[in-house]
């Protein structure tokens, strides 16, 4: 997996808190957050997977 830009956690509990924290706040779906901050939907699913959340598209939420 490619790295993340500076500013996410390496720590998955706290990467699924920023994640999720900022869908609530700032983003209507996963991919804007991902384009808005020039990350891979795929690297922070597969992240977030491994520590076992997923992404839920209608609750815009890891859960």
């Amino acid at each position: 997996m490619s790295g993340f830009p500076m500013g996410l956690p390496a720590d998955p509990m706290m990467l699924y808190s920023v994640i999720n924290t900022k869908l609530r706040d700032e983003y209507p779906d996963l991919g804007k957050l991902c384009e808005d901050m020039h990350i891979n939907a795929e690297d922070i699913t597969e992240r977030l997977r491994m520590a076992g959340f997923e992404y839920d598209e209608e609750l815009n939420q890891f859960r």
